[in-house]
């Protein structure tokens, strides 16, 4: 397939000013040149390679669009091949008329990522800043975007070859002292082998470390607004996104269903849940509602309850504090706006240690107080993200697990007084983890599996 060459709509689907149509293969200048016409009668020929040209793309004598188009002569290009972007009006039908003509005319429509995936195939990009491509595509906010730009820029890569250089001496060590028992070669001595594999375990730890804020800044805070009926959970919900998202009012049970809005606290991405109220109830209706709300509280990384200052902590608050077990929590006291009836040292026996927040969230008083420890939460003792090798994504994440076990396992068997050939064995399971990172040691099914996720034209 590598052989073929590929087109597709790169600019997004839609109306609007300019649409995008990228054509990469040994075939992509040939086309440009038999559908392509410059202005003021000059050649494809006459411009250089990288320089935009003014013209028409025509189908025999009928010109489709007034475009612009530019050649990027490989290896000078994102997919390391020859590469031509056509910019035409982004109207749906100009951009299927032009596709449709390219395609009749040699090229293959492209599959979902396929563009990245031969950058990946060609070593233009390795596999974590290929994957980085869609997190640039995807961030919903600063802290997310930087994290994918370090990771597109070699950040992670840079930070994993490094440990894989590391992995690699020390076989280079346990090789030679296993191939050549008799020769007068250096022997790397156990105790040698065990510092040196030690050592590198930590590495990966300390790099490990960084996933979980990683995951929260690439994937945003699964957070769910917890509480009975009518304590605020809308109006606080309105006040962080600043709109009237969800239905406020003094009836209690009005949020049924479980409602989702994305905001952006100090960089973070949060997925906020507004859920129905939990309490005892026979309508079929609410009982659902409440049903969901229990699940998003399982399934959520931060819960935020919120009690009624103007009352007394009732059995149902209670239930739901004790349906938070160890989940990170925030204790919110809303209308503070009101006369005072809850017991704030009765909620301290209940809370264990969690922070209280008070608001009044139909006055927006003390909101600010509560993104800013949400951003705690999330920040405290956490990496400096614009600069460092930081995982974000699940895959690393998991690939990384694999090489810490296996470097665990390798030191269990130098102390337990394995031959070497079985350490060698863990040692290279912590090579194979690594490099299904950077993509080195990586099936062509997961590789199919990955660049699907891609957008069509990326």
């Amino acid at each position: 397939m590598m052989d073929e060459t590929i087109a597709a709509i790169s600019s997004a689907s839609g109306e609007g000013g300019i649409g995008i149509i990228r054509i990469s293969g040994e075939r992509a200048y040939d086309i440009c040149k038999a559908i392509f016409v410059p202005a003021a009668g000059k050649a494809i020929e006459d411009y250089s390679p990288r320089t935009m040209m003014y013209g028409h793309v025509q189908d025999g004598d009928i010109a489709l669009d007034e475009v612009l188009a530019v050649y990027m002569k490989a290896p000078h290009s994102y997919t390391k091949e020859d590469v031509v972007e056509i910019n035409c009006h982004g109207g749906y039908i100009s951009l299927r008329k032009i596709l449709h003509l390219i395609l009749k005319s040699g090229a293959r429509l492209a599959e979902p990522g396929e563009f990245t995936k031969r950058a990946f195939l060609n070593g233009r990009l390795d596999l974590s800043q290929a994957e980085a491509v869609m997190d640039i595509i995807k961030a919903k906010t600063d802290s997310s975007h930087s994290i994918a730009q370090n990771q597109l820029e070699g950040g992670l890569s840079a930070k994993v070859r490094a440990l894989k250089a590391s992995v690699a001496a020390i076989l280079a060590h346990v090789e030679v002292s296993i191939d050549f028992p008799e020769e007068d070669i250096e022997e790397i001595t156990m105790g040698v082998l065990r510092e040196k594999t030690e050592q590198l375990l930590e590495e990966m730890q300390e790099l490990y470390k960084t996933a979980h804020t990683g995951k929260i800044l690439r994937d945003g805070l699964s957070t769910v607004i917890a509480g009975k009926p009518n304590v605020g959970k809308s109006s606080l919900l309105n006040a962080l996104i600043g709109e009237s998202r969800a239905i406020v009012t003094n009836i209690p049970g009005t949020t049924r269903d479980v409602i989702e809005e994305y905001i952006n606290i100090k960089g973070i991405p949060l997925r906020l849940v507004d859920t129905a109220g939990i309490r005892s109830t026979e309508d079929v209706v609410e009982k659902i509602g409440v049903e969901k709300t229990r699940q998003s509280i399982e399934t959520a990384d931060l819960v935020m309850l919120v009690l009624d200052a103007s009352e007394k902590l009732s059995s149902e608050d209670i239930e739901i504090l004790e349906l938070l077990g160890d989940k990170k929590c925030i204790v919110i006291i809303n209308k503070t706006d009101l006369a005072p009836a809850l017991d704030e040292k009765e909620i301290a026996s209940y809370v264990g240690g969690r922070s209280i927040i008070r608001i009044s969230a139909a006055e927006s008083t003390g909101i600010r107080e509560l993104e800013n420890e949400i951003a705690e939460m999330v920040y405290s003792g956490s990496v400096a993200y614009e600069s460092s090798a930081i995982i974000s994504n699940v895959r690393h994440k998991h690939a990384m697990e694999k090489a810490i076990g296996a470097a665990g396992e390798c030191i269990k068997g130098i102390d337990s007084g394995m031959p070497l050939d079985f350490v060698e064995i863990d040692l290279k399971n912590v090579w194979d983890s690594l490099g299904e990172i950077t993509g080195d040691t990586v099936s062509e099914d997961l590789l199919d599996v990955i660049f699907s996720q891609f957008c069509l034209g990326k």
